[in-house]
């Protein structure tokens, strides 16, 4: 298309010069406002979880978060927070990751990355202790064959919100019979060998460790759940203190974990991908959408 410019184009636009500026200064003004309503700081989960390492370390890599900080507590904290912040349409970036049942409880979006400190898409891998396809060679079989997908997940989480994680497994499992059945096929009963399943207390790790625990008892297995911190699941699977565990968010965020303790652990791969972890906020704060669109302090 092809303009024709007039004097009285020219002198038509100088207001709209002079507005676009103004929209501009309006924008940087409501960045700014963003961060002094966030008091420059970040919501986050527990420390010392490898989450919550790399939210830090985000901190550290981005020019824009120098001087932000990170509010470390708890999961349930964090959640609390978010909640209350959306039901007022208050600003609010959190520590994140999917699969979660708050993006199906909220409008949510993970901001994007572009240094690529939170590794991109990760897996939920199964891992166990040395030895134990030579003590449980079926139960190993069940853990090698164990994938699910992040709906199922979440669908788990969702309805563990209102009832008991067990109620709702033994619910999902009968439900989704012909997935357990390719588990479980042609594997062999037991008779109440003892199993101890790790896992770590977040509605993640809750899921898959209760899904995994109807299906072994309903082979013969005597299961017990123990909930450990991060770390020590890693070090207890290590020293041969537990069977194994479906929880681990590798390559990135349990990496650590692996380098340090991995020597007597067996990596069976992901029973779940696609899995990321980031900074989210609400969909409402539209004008931030990467980590870089977050205002620095001054």
């Amino acid at each position: 298309m092809k303009f024709t410019v007039s004097k009285t184009a020219v002198l038509l636009s100088i207001p709209i010069l002079l507005s676009a500026c103004g929209e501009n200064d309006s924008n940087s003004s409501q960045e700014e406002n963003v961060g002094e309503a966030l008091e420059y700081t970040i919501t986050g989960i527990e420390p010392g979880s490898g989450t919550a390492e790399i939210a830090r370390k985000a901190l550290e890599e981005y020019d824009n978060l120098n001087g932000w900080d990170i509010q470390e507590s708890s999961t349930a904290g964090m959640l609390t927070e978010l909640g209350q912040a959306i039901d007022n349409e208050e600003p609010i970036v959190v520590t994140g990751w999917t699969p979660h049942y708050m993006f199906e409880l909220y409008d949510l979006k993970m901001l994007e990355d572009p240094l690529n400190v939170f590794g991109g898409e990760e897996g939920i891998n199964t891992l166990t202790r040395t030895g134990l396809e030579e003590d449980m060679p079926e139960a190993f079989e069940i853990l090698d064959r164990f994938e699910w997908n992040t709906e199922h997940m979440q669908e788990v989480m969702l309805e563990a919100l209102e009832r008991d994680f067990e109620d709702v497994t033994t619910e999902w499992v009968d439900n989704n019979r012909d997935l357990v059945d390719e588990w479980t096929e042609g594997i062999d009963d037991v008779d109440g060998t003892p199993f101890e399943l790790g896992s770590i207390p977040w509605d993640t790790e809750r899921s898959s460790a209760n899904v995994l625990a109807r299906v072994l008892e309903e082979k013969g297995y005597d299961v017990t759940i123990t909930n450990l911190d991060p770390a020590v699941i890693y070090q207890a699977l290590n020293l041969g203190e537990v069977d194994a565990t479906a929880g681990a968010w590798l390559p990135t965020t349990a990496g650590a974990f692996m380098e340090t303790y991995g020597e007597n652990i067996v990596d069976l791969g992901p029973n779940l991908t696609g899995t990321v972890i980031g900074y989210v906020v609400p969909t409402y704060m539209e004008d931030i959408n990467s980590i870089e669109d977050l205002p620095a302090k001054d």
